[in-house]
């Protein structure tokens, strides 16, 4: 095999790209982004699985370690902090647009201050646009409600399953998101995914991926949900999936542009050069 252990060597300074480091944190918002290979991020006492091409945005001060598979490379870019994520972890997934950035980086290798703050600026600017929200979605008070929504977006389990799993009853958490949110528990949880599904189309994503990442079955039912939502027809989505959430002059656009348009921001993304990984 080509990658050896010699090689991943080979550049002191760059070891900890290739083996992972110790529990540090740091002042800024930062990403792990893996390369290549799998990884495995601890943090809070809990084990993140990195997959390949997967990122996960940490917020400042979060204390976490990294362990890398043999024929691995992790890298860490470092964010502005008006980047920072309201919750402490936050997993990206797969980000099309910011897998063409970090190999764009590992290309350029930019080393001057103009260079670096031309990736710092461009991967500012597509997170920045992952962790805006389409939809508003307020989080509930109650210690229990809350608790539903911290695994309802990713779970497939039905509001009853998961009040069984919470010793609360459906009607009780109907109630209190309703009273706390100003959505139903159903309301609540499709506008999250569509948020998550909206993330990932903003990323380069395709509609499939972006359905299946936000916990639908397909693009079309993404896109059945999309249309309840903002009212928009669906053959317009069909077009451009992002059409509901631009104004109606800007939505006009046909596959072609949209291609255009996701290619666009895949290429203009990239990381600052300053790397903790």
């Amino acid at each position: 095999m080509g990658f050896t252990r010699a090689l991943a060597m080979a550049v002191p300074e760059s070891r900890v790209r290739f083996f992972g480091h110790s529990e540090h944190s740091h002042e800024v918002p930062h990403i792990v982004h893996m390369v290549m290979g799998r990884g495995r991020l601890t943090v809070d006492g809990s084990v993140v699985t990195l997959e390949p091409r997967a990122s996960v945005l940490l917020a400042p001060g979060v204390p976490h370690a990294l362990d890398l598979d043999e024929h691995s490379i992790a890298l860490g870019p470092f964010l502005s902090p008006r980047n920072t994520p309201v919750e402490r972890v936050r997993r990206l997934g797969v980000v099309p647009a910011l897998t063409d950035l970090m190999l764009a980086r590992l290309a350029a290798q930019p080393y001057t201050h103009e260079q670096v703050t031309l990736f710092t600026d461009s991967l500012d600017d597509i997170v920045s646009a992952l962790l805006t929200e389409a939809f508003a979605v307020p989080s509930p008070a109650h210690p229990t409600a809350r608790q539903i929504a911290e695994v309802a977006t990713d779970s497939s389990a039905t509001l009853a399953e998961l009040c069984g799993w919470f010793s609360i009853s459906p009607r009780q958490i109907q109630r209190l998101f309703l009273g706390e949110t100003g959505l139903t528990f159903q309301q609540w949880r499709t506008r999250t995914r569509l948020n998550v599904a909206i993330r990932a189309l903003r990323g380069g994503s395709s509609g499939e991926s972006a359905a299946r990442s936000a916990g639908f079955a397909n693009r079309a039912g993404l896109l059945r949900a999309l249309s309840r939502e903002c009212g928009t027809p669906i053959d317009d989505l069909r077009i451009n999936p992002l059409a509901c959430l631009r104004r109606p002059e800007e939505a006009l656009v046909d596959a072609d542009r949209g291609d255009h348009a996701r290619a666009s921001v895949a290429i203009t993304v990239s990381e600052p050069g300053a790397t903790s990984v």
